[in-house]
């Protein structure tokens, strides 16, 4: 016990020297439970009796839906609460705790409002894993079990802060999802109607990406930058993928100059840095390898 103690000194002294602690009665930042908790509760919001065990039918659909909508409102104003208190400290604001408060409040009363809206656009993505994948055998099984879905329901509601530019709690609820499929979209990506990610584990989606309508991407897909520098993370950095493009398993698209265009279809392993028009077929003759190497900075055209 005394070598316990010592150890217990250790850790004091480390969080007195490197930091690193959240203090409730000083930097109070979201929990991350907390987060999870509530992500739990919207995706039953989103698909009621699939993703909890809540008992629900036609007789008390009405109740089990408010329970949860309070519910998980009032862990998201909380939540919420927190991560504008760390944006106003690093903006140098004064205003806390009532006016971060008020702006939860807000911030989350219109979420809900558009959850129906939201909800709409995802049942778009699940028919488009349907009709996308011969081995899907009813709108249920994808509902139930396609971690490509998953990934894309927590997106979008993680998108829905990001844009409302709330710090933390996107990005707490992407890499949950993250860790749970392979999957990692950050919530900055933009993404259009009817998206499916078949397998999808690997699956890498850059912040600045934006991708169009109809797009289908595989497992191992990249879509990253070329550049990793910090001074450049303002700027596009991402490819930006067409409508109804294809995109096979293992490719690797780089760069924020970099457009696939619309129709377009990207085969395997293919490592692309430049842009293709539309209705292109890129690939990688059998037995062959293509690398392009730039050296320098990026320019767009």
């Amino acid at each position: 016990m005394e070598a316990l103690e010592g150890a217990v000194a250790g850790l004091l002294a480390s969080y007195e020297r490197d930091g690193g602690v959240n203090h409730a009665a000083g930097p109070n930042l979201p929990s991350r439970e907390g987060v999870v908790r509530a992500l739990d509760d919207l995706e039953t919001l989103v698909f009621p009796g699939f993703r909890q065990e809540d008992g629900i039918d036609d007789s008390n659909i009405g109740l089990v839906a408010g329970e949860l909508v309070h519910r998980a409102a009032k862990a998201l104003v909380r939540e919420t609460e927190r991560s504008l208190e760390y944006k106003y400290r690093l903006e140098g604001k004064s205003g806390c705790p009532a006016a971060c408060h008020l702006e939860a409040r807000d911030l989350v009363l219109g979420f809900f409002q558009d959850l129906p809206g939201l909800r709409a656009l995802l049942m778009e993505d699940v028919e488009a894993a349907f009709r996308g994948d011969p081995a899907a055998k009813s709108v249920a099984e994808v509902i139930l079990a396609y971690p490509g879905l998953e990934a894309i329901v927590v997106h979008r509601i993680a998108n829905y802060f990001q844009r409302a530019g709330l710090p933390l709690i996107p990005r707490m609820m992407s890499e949950k999802v993250h860790g749970k499929t392979g999957i990692d979209i950050h919530p900055g990506a933009t993404i259009g109607r009817r998206f499916f990610i078949d397998h999808g584990t690997g699956v890498v989606v850059g912040e600045t990406t934006v991708i169009g309508d109809d797009v289908k991407l595989y497992q191992g897909v990249t879509l990253g930058a070329l550049s990793v520098r910090k001074e450049e993370g303002d700027a596009k950095r991402h490819p930006t993928i067409g409508d109804g493009v294809t995109i096979y398993s293992g490719a690797t698209i780089l760069g924020g100059c970099t457009v696939v265009g619309a129709r377009s279809v990207i085969g395997g392993n293919v490592w692309l840095t430049h842009s293709v028009p539309p209705d292109s077929k890129v690939y990688l003759p059998e037995g062959d390898a293509v690398l392009v190497e730039r050296r320098g900075g990026e320019a767009c055209e």
